[in-house]
């Protein structure tokens, strides 16, 4: 083994699935995986600015991401190219499932929006989940997802947010 073998960064594949179709596949460095809790860092993966309103991700920004094995969410820490923070954009997804390098996210349409100084909660795509169907093929799991955003919008309220995290 060589000298500089321990400092490589091993690289994941995050592949985010919508409606049974694969959505985004990017890179990401693997900065801790404790059996539950994935954490990777990853460059904004999409193509050119996407302008929310209320945040614009663009070229430059460096997504901190967790996800968990036993949680129907992955938080993603957002920072411009300056390292500033803009805030955390939540995914309702089902438990992430890993299969060596490659991590396997189901995205089920809500998301929530908190920025870095906790005076915006935004609960995003309620009309994009209610329209997927889910609350009728799978009432079991669009009730979790639907506990899942309501969980994570009270510790964005409460503070507790960055605990979450830690």
């Amino acid at each position: 083994m060589s000298a500089n073998s321990a400092d490589a960064k091993q690289q994941w594949e995050i592949v985010l699935v919508k409606a049974g179709r694969t959505k985004i596949r990017y890179p990401a460095e693997l900065l801790a995986d404790d059996g539950t809790r994935v954490t990777v860092r990853a460059p904004w993966a999409g193509d050119g600015v996407r302008d929310f309103g209320f945040v614009r991700f663009e070229p430059g920004d460096v997504f901190t991401e967790y996800y968990w094995r036993d949680r129907w969410y992955a938080v993603k820490e957002v920072r411009d190219a300056e390292g500033t923070l803009k805030g955390w954009y939540c995914d309702i997804t089902r438990p992430a499932v890993v299969a060596g390098t490659e991590l396997l996210v189901e995205d089920l349409d809500l998301d929530l929006w908190r920025s870095a100084d906790g005076t915006a909660v935004l609960r995003l795509d309620e009309d994009e989940f209610a329209a997927s169907g889910l609350a009728t093929t799978d009432p079991v799991s669009a009730a979790a997802a639907e506990n899942a955003l309501d969980e994570l919008e009270l510790l964005a309220r409460k503070g507790d947010f960055e605990d979450l995290l830690g």
